[in-house]
């Protein structure tokens, strides 16, 4: 659709505003002081008696936002609707995924219009044979507001199936172990299990649990079926460190894998020998990082060992001892060597460079190398469903801005790809309407900054066009340049959108996650804004059209920008939002805690407290003009507490000196991820689009 006219656009901005404050007004968070001795000094904060959960007044609370909220947007709800029927109609609602084969079976899930949930299938021999459920969502889920299956775990006989649901957002899983062949779920389960994994037997089953409190991943278990629980097995002492159960991909062992943010190590079982302890492959030393994979009798170990963005070794699995290590990938200063992916014949190495993914073979038994040609220079693909160990093809799957979701099979023999599915995008999607392409922001200490950008075909770059700045940059997780059809509503409709793949991830390699944490952290929030102050400049947008978004630690990112630049964006949405910094680091018995000491620092030491204080949002609220802003939480969120947002929004009410719309939005029954419901989740969208959009006039 084309964007109404300017003049229009700002009348009814105008009348947004005037008719949110008119309609309602907002609930007042009663302030109750907590005090607190920090570092000599006394810390008061006045919302603190939001985090009991428990209390009906905070329940009571949270409902008179949600219904401000809902009665200053009602003006919305056609718009909201419309682009919900939007996504809809775009979407195959009944649906079947790219079958993979696993030994005699062809897996894969499907969906059913109208129906929340994907269900798991199989089919033996051909996708011509009778179809088995496995595991159907949509009955799993009966009874619930939330439901989610978590880890998912197939015997090498494929008779035996564990897996993990949760039934309140608060990502704390059951484990359950179905029994294929009879369709019988085993009274065998336990609580707050975190992974599983199957020895060769077919009837033992190594499992992982995490802590009540903290939830840090801690306890390995061993559960021979039909008899009591063993263990713990292994039990991780050291808080900066959790555990995490693997297998290999040739089955010969399983691999407990044991790390914090900069230290791991890891402990490996014969598959076959479930009675006998794990090994220790090599004990953990600080800030070693390595991961190990087996074939053919040699263990593969990446390890960042005398190379920033690591290396590849090798070491005879009879005795992998450092002196036996060889050197089978060397370290490229420019490339983040993300892993390999090991078959009978073949291996896949995983890369990473500028801000994109890239993948080479290597023929074992030739020694040559090939690497997977992609069409775009903006793009994300990624390793697909390859479960065999003996294959000939290598599954991958392949996206961009404007290229759909794509599943291809590599002939590792002749070098071709061949597309096997590519998501349909129903209403006649024509890719060549839009446009993909890279950026780079010129950051205020000289570094480079990549950004991903898609556009309507035809957008003129007068500085007049609406655009949505999306950002995350911690944990070293890069973002994608993925498709997305629910953005197709924004694109339509003439919005810019551009992800700004800032420091904190892991985009341009190790040193640019180093260069976003601790006592550097705040790079990534001034990235963020030289990248927004850049499409400025070069006339991508301005101040008035520039809309912004970030989820979990990319909505500390908005948050701290809000307060360094308030003047610089339009509106803002801060999604699950980890924006009292101070608060929760100082708390221990927090998930975001102990464990984060290493990404975000210790503020139990004066000198990380200060750091910190300088950027936590919720800390520097000030009394003066912000942007328009939406935050959105989950009751049930276990990652990022429900309180931060709803503190932050209460005690910035009162702070802000300008008209616009402060609003609050509380998910009453999910949890970090929202609404778990296809259906559920593409409302939610539709609100925070039709919000946002409001913000520069499009309501049409």
């Amino acid at each position: 659709m084309p964007n109404i006219c300017t003049s229009h656009a700002w009348r009814l901005v105008l009348t947004l505003s005037l008719t949110a404050s008119a309609l309602a007004e907002p609930p007042v968070a009663k302030r109750v002081d907590h005090r607190e001795e920090r570092h000599g000094a006394t810390v008061i904060d006045p919302y603190h008696w939001l985090r009991e959960k428990s209390s009906p007044e905070v329940i009571h609370y949270l409902e008179a936002e949600n219904s401000y909220t809902a009665e200053s947007t009602k003006q919305l709800k056609p718009f909201e609707d419309k682009i919900y029927k939007e996504i809809l109609s775009r979407i195959k609602q009944t649906d079947l995924s790219v079958p993979y084969r696993r030994g005699p079976y062809f897996y894969y899930t499907r969906t059913e219009e109208g129906k929340q949930y994907a269900i798991q299938c199989r089919r033996k021999g051909s996708m011509d044979g009778p179809e088995e459920i496995l595991l159907d969502g949509n009955k799993l889920a009966e009874g619930h507001k939330f439901f989610s299956v978590g880890v998912t775990s197939l015997s090498e006989d494929h008779q035996m199936m564990a897996y993990t649901t949760d039934t309140t957002g608060f990502r704390q899983y059951t484990l359950h172990v179905k029994n294929l062949a009879t369709g019988e779920t085993l009274p065998d389960t336990a609580e707050r299990v975190t992974g599983a994994q199957w020895a060769s037997d077919n009837r033992t089953l190594f499992f992982t649990t995490e802590d009540k409190v903290t939830k840090r991943s801690d306890n390995l278990w061993r559960l021979s079926l039909g008899k009591p629980v063993e263990g713990p097995l292994y039990f991780e002492k050291d808080e900066l460190f959790r555990i995490h159960i693997a297998k290999t991909r040739d089955q010969k062992f399983l691999i407990l894998d044991i790390g914090s943010t900069d230290t791991t190590e890891a402990r490996y079982l014969p598959a076959n020998q479930p009675d006998q302890p794990f090994q220790v492959f090599l004990p953990r030393e600080n800030k070693h990082r390595y991961d190990i994979d087996h074939r053919n009798g040699l263990f593969y170990i990446r390890t960042n060992k005398d190379a920033k963005n690591f290396r590849m070794m090798t070491a005879p699995a009879d005795n992998p001892a450092p002196a036996n290590w060889k050197e089978f990938l060397p370290h490229q200063p420019a490339v983040l060597l993300q892993g390999i992916d090991l078959f009978k014949d073949f291996g896949v190495v995983l890369e990473k460079t500028e801000a994109v993914n890239r993948m080479r073979l290597i023929d074992f038994k030739s020694g040559k190398w090939k690497s997977i040609a992609f069409p775009e220079p903006v793009y994300s693909a990624n390793p697909s469903a390859n479960p065999e160990f003996d294959t000939a093809t290598f599954r991958y799957s392949y996206q961009s801005m404007v290229t759909p979701s794509s599943v291809f099979d590599y002939d590792v023999a002749t070098g071709t790809s061949k597309l096997l599915k590519q998501d349909e995008v129903l209403g006649g999607y024509d890719a060549r309407q839009y446009v993909t392409e890279r950026l780079w922001a010129t950051a205020r200490d000289g570094v480079r900054v990549p950004m991903s950008v898609v556009y309507k075909r035809g957008m003129k770059r007068d500085g007049k066009a609406p655009l949505f700045l999306y950002g995350y940059g911690s944990y070293g997780i890069g973002m994608s340049a993925a498709f997305s059809i629910p953005r197709l509503s924004l694109l339509d409709r003439g919005m810019i959108w551009v992800t700004a793949h800032i420091r904190g991830g892991n985009e341009m390699g190790e040193l640019w996650h180093e260069d976003g944490m601790l006592m550097k952290k705040k790079n990534t929030f001034q990235d963020f804004i030289d990248c927004a102050e850049f499409l400025i400049k070069e006339k991508w947008t301005s101040k008035e059209r520039m809309v912004i978004e970030g989820g979990s630690a990319g909505g500390l990112l908005i948050g701290a920008v809000l307060n360094m630049r308030p003047d610089l964006f339009r509106a803002a949405h801060l999604a699950v939002p980890f924006v009292d910094v101070m608060n929760t680091m100082m708390d221990a018995s927090l998930p975001l805690t102990v464990g984060e000491y290493l990404e975000w620092g210790n503020p139990n030491k004066k000198a990380a407290y200060d750091y910190m204080k300088t950027y936590s949002p919720y800390d520097n609220l000030e009394k003066r003009a912000y942007p328009a802003i939406l935050v959105t939480t989950s009751l049930n969120d276990s990652q990022v507490m429900y309180w931060e947002p709803a503190k932050y929004v209460a005690r910035l009410r009162p702070l802000k000196t300008d008209p616009n719309p402060l609003l609050l939005k509380t998910n009453m029954g999910a949890g970090h991820g929202g609404a778990s419901g296809r259906y559920d989740r593409f409302k939610e969208i539709a609100f925070q689009y039709a919000w946002l959009m409001s913000r520069v006039g499009i309501a049409e």
